[in-house]
């Protein structure tokens, strides 16, 4: 009923108003228009050719400065602002659809940097020659297909292949940034490690290897002197540190619970302050009727649910809903 009274209800627009609205539609349900749209503002001839313009339509925007070019054959709509996004999608554009942001420019679309590089990488197969420009560094390289993905509209590096090359970037603050995502856990360490194996032998890939191994190693230490900060803070008992069981060397450790709590170190899996890497130390362990609780560093960015999950390690019993893993320690 409501639609048929709508429809009988005449018209008061002017008829220039309904030629308006009728060309508002147009543009609304225009697949180029929102393609534009979609992609910042920009577009590129070969997508404006294949939506139908003629090439004299195409020239006869660029004339009329309603298009603006950007890069060869890349142009941006008027209607819409440059911004920091238009820039680095129009490098990836103008390298072509097999291209891939790469490096401190994937970060930041990734939101992993806070701004975005002045020099937008971007890497393409290498059986493509493409040279550079100003603003856009081309690199050839054959990417594994792992650590490519769509996000955002844009063909992109994942965001462990994006950091690890951004760490290399000399305008990046490498080891800053590798701290960051590891202590937030923003980015998986065990990602960043598939990640960094698939590149060896690649160009920076030994040095950016060494920056992330120290990177770990300080977040894990910080992350330990974290938790016994947290463990003392919030008032629990029954733990003790450097205790020994059967030439292991724990960290931390709840004895009379014959718990062993580790912090995590993906990077570096080579032998601890006992001479033994912990696989063996986990061994021994069970051996001799230890459990082992493997924590994140990440984990102590939420206090409560880490002292939970020490809470039912230590007592076999989850926490209830108002329980603290201090209480239950202690």
């Amino acid at each position: 009923m409501n639609r048929n009274t709508t429809a009988s209800v005449p018209s008061v627009l002017p008829a220039a108003a309904h030629g308006a609205a009728r060309r508002r539609t147009s543009r609304g349900t225009d697949p180029l228009a929102r393609l534009v749209a979609a992609q910042d503002g920009l577009v590129t001839r070969a997508q404006a050719l294949a939506h139908g313009l003629s090439t004299d339509q195409v020239d006869r925007r660029l004339a009329a400065r309603r298009w603006i070019p950007v890069h060869p054959r890349v142009y941006r709509h008027t209607a819409h602002s440059p911004s920091e996004r238009s820039r680095v999608r129009a490098a990836a554009l103008w390298a072509g659809e097999d291209a891939v942001l790469t490096g401190a420019a994937a970060a930041w679309w990734w939101g992993l940097l806070p701004s975005a590089p002045a020099v937008v990488t971007v890497t393409v197969p290498r059986r493509r020659a493409p040279r550079s420009r100003a603003g856009v560094l081309v690199r050839r390289r054959d990417l594994d297909l792992r650590d490519v993905v769509t996000h955002d509209g844009a063909v992109v590096a994942r965001p462990a292949a994006a950091v690890l090359e951004a760490a290399a970037d000399p305008s990046v603050p490498g080891e800053a940034l590798l701290d960051h995502v590891l202590t937030t856990g923003s980015v998986g360490a065990a990602e960043l490690v598939e990640a960094h194996a698939r590149s060896l032998g690649a160009h920076g890939s030994a040095p950016v290897g060494r920056m992330l191994a120290g990177a770990s190693r300080r977040v894990a230490v910080r992350a330990r002197h974290g938790l016994r900060a947290l463990l003392a803070r919030r008032g629990v008992r029954a733990w003790r540190t450097d205790v020994t069981v059967a030439g292991v060397l724990l960290d931390l450790a709840f004895p009379a619970a014959r718990l062993a709590v580790e912090v995590h170190d993906p990077v570096d899996s080579g032998t601890g302050a006992d001479g033994c890497g912990p696989a063996w130390r986990r061994a021994v362990l069970r051996r001799h009727g230890w459990r082992t609780l493997v924590v994140e560093p990440a984990e102590l960015r939420c206090p409560d649910e880490l002292l939970d999950r020490l809470r039912e390690a230590v007592t076999g019993h989850p926490a209830g809903p108002g329980g603290t893993a201090g209480r239950a320690a202690g």
